[in-house]
């Protein structure tokens, strides 16, 4: 049965399309991961870009989804205490009018259209759970000890200390993690969730880069 998520039929000889959808840890390396092995693939890398594309989708200013990036949705915040045992997407589903939900739906839509398309590597976004239905998908994490993401944060940032960016990875961790876990009936960074889960120090860039290869290989989603 052919769904939204099936890609489109390849000519004779072409592989069909196939999707990359990278979560990560903040200062783990996972998006610079990403885009190596979009560049050492020839094909398309979605991070920032996946929000500007999103917003012409829905005809937005692209500024707003920037602000509402991986945010848990600012609306349900104090509606917690009050859900007497049931589920804030009770009360989600249906708020169509809510600027969060715009967001999240514009995303999806975007991402199912083109994972129908072309391959391409998706950073974050609840990718993985948005194209859960697509053939030829891999999810992976990247993850890094805290001492490791705190050298990689402040290496890219000389305006901050180990004790501001290590704040700043937990912060920005939990965020992704609070909206992951809202939008999906997954839990972020879960080894369950995920095809692999790398240790992005374990290895250089480019090993973690041949090491994805191999693995893409070995299911036949490239040569």
């Amino acid at each position: 049965m052919k769904t939204e998520d099936t890609p489109t039929l390849p000519a004779p000889g072409e592989r069909p399309p196939f999707v990359i959808t990278v979560g990560r840890q903040f200062g783990s390396g996972g998006r610079v991961l990403a885009k190596a092995l979009a560049e050492t693939l020839g094909i398309a890398y979605y991070d920032k870009e996946l929000l500007v594309e999103s917003a012409k989708h829905a005809g937005v200013n692209p500024d707003f989804f920037e602000k509402k990036d991986e945010r848990f949705p600012t609306f349900l915040q104090g509606l917690f205490s009050f859900s007497m045992g049931v589920t804030p997407m009770c009360y989600y589903t249906g708020a169509s009018s809510i600027s969060d939900d715009g967001l999240y739906k514009s995303i999806s839509e975007f991402l199912q259209h083109t994972a129908r398309e072309k391959s391409f590597v998706v950073v974050g976004r609840s990718s993985d759970y948005i194209l859960r239905h697509h053939p030829r998908c891999v999810n992976i994490f990247v993850h890094a000890p805290m001492e490791e993401c705190v050298k990689r944060i402040t290496g890219r940032n000389d305006a901050i200390d180990a004790v501001k960016a290590e704040a700043m990875a937990r912060k920005t961790n939990k965020w992704r993690a609070d909206y992951y876990n809202f939008f999906t009936d997954k839990t972020w960074g879960d080894a369950k969730s995920y095809d692999l889960t790398i240790d992005s120090s374990l290895l250089p860039m480019e090993a973690n880069v041949e090491l994805i290869k191999t693995y893409l290989r070995l299911r036949g989603f490239i040569d």
